[in-house]
């Protein structure tokens, strides 16, 4: 089968892998439908992740049919994957937080990923999607970080919330703090990046180098999520939580990040990290997506080949103006269209 594979920093090529016919015990063979493009992929293509080792076939946010039956899924069925595979025998695991497995194996960084043609996958990291398109079925992992950090944070109806960053990840801690009954605000340093959070209707949004605390808002917000992955943004975000409030990090940087332990504690602020997902967020996004709540459509700004990819991700990860999310066709696609 040909797949997508990071050979090194700087080079992507389509590469002829086996194509697997047998699935160890206890996994499933799911032929692949879709895969979206995410930071974590153009950060491997810029040499820019820290736990990686080349060459990589890239590929975590996936749909797909599975192509035979087994563990009960029946062949056919689409499916959405949950990319992090954990030991299950750790303390973390052992407490019911497979996301942050002392020794995760997430699909596309630590193991090879789904940018081809088939892949095999635990069978308890298997969704039923039949309720969505392969499309919506490939949004469910990038928006299921999103989803998990607002559960992290406790955001309720009413609370007022400010989400830094308007990339992908953002975007979906927006969507999902919206429901939650959040007066949501998104600040970015880009005009068009905001652009792309009013085309999802919100409409309280600020330029990073705006003043903020200002009027209405000098007393800060009840949750502060940081989706920018940038250490000054994120250190400048504990100035933003209002007394009593929550600071949740979304995003990772290498490094450390220094604040005000004054400030902190006058605040009795909560800070909270937020890795991955877990079951009960794959499940909200799918049912968001099911019912309307949350629309597929404004959130995919393109659909390539796979055939295209050698030539499109280095563009993408040189310029991603005017991108939400990119979606990569594979073999098993039956849409035609986004």
């Amino acid at each position: 089968m040909v797949s997508g594979v990071c050979v090194e920093p700087g080079e992507f090529r389509l590469l002829e892998r086996d194509l697997p016919v047998a699935a160890p015990e206890g996994w499933v063979l799911v032929d692949l439908a879709a895969a979206g493009l995410c930071g974590t992929d153009y950060h491997i293509f810029e040499g820019k992740h820290p736990y990686l080792e080349y060459p990589r076939v890239i590929g975590h946010e996936l749909s797909g049919y599975v192509a035979e039956d087994a563990e009960g899924w029946k062949k056919g069925q689409l499916v959405t994957i949950n990319p992090y595979i954990a030991c299950g025998k750790c303390r973390a695991c052992l407490r019911g937080k497979p996301n942050c497995c002392m020794s995760i194996g997430v699909l596309g960084v630590h193991r090879d990923g789904g940018m081809c043609e088939r892949i095999a996958v635990p069978a308890s990291n298997l969704y039923d999607a039949s309720r969505l398109s392969e499309r919506d079925a490939a949004l469910v992992e990038f928006l299921a970080i999103g989803a998990h950090a607002v559960r992290r944070s406790e955001a309720a109806s009413g609370d007022r919330v400010l989400v830094t960053g308007a990339g992908p990840i953002g975007l979906g801690a927006a969507l999902f703090a919206r429901l939650a009954g959040a007066e949501v605000h998104i600040m970015d340093m880009s005009e068009e990046r905001l652009g792309s959070a009013r085309s999802l209707g919100f409409s309280h949004l600020h330029l990073a180098d705006q003043p903020l605390l200002v009027g209405e808002l000098e007393d800060g917000f009840d949750v502060v999520f940081d989706a920018t992955g940038n250490p000054k943004a994120m250190e400048a975000g504990f100035l933003h939580v209002a007394h009593g409030g929550t600071y949740v990090l979304v995003s990772v940087v290498k490094g450390d990040l220094t604040f005000s332990d004054a400030e902190f504690h006058k605040r009795e602020m909560k800070l909270v990290g937020s890795r991955n997902a877990q079951t009960p967020d794959f499940l909200h996004v799918m049912e968001a997506l099911s019912s309307g709540a949350i629309d597929g459509s404004k959130l995919v700004s393109t659909v390539l080949s796979l055939d295209e990819l050698p030539k499109r991700l280095p563009e993408l990860a040189a310029d991603r103006s005017g991108l939400i999310k990119a979606l990569v066709a594979l073999p098993a696609w039956r849409s035609g269209h986004a």
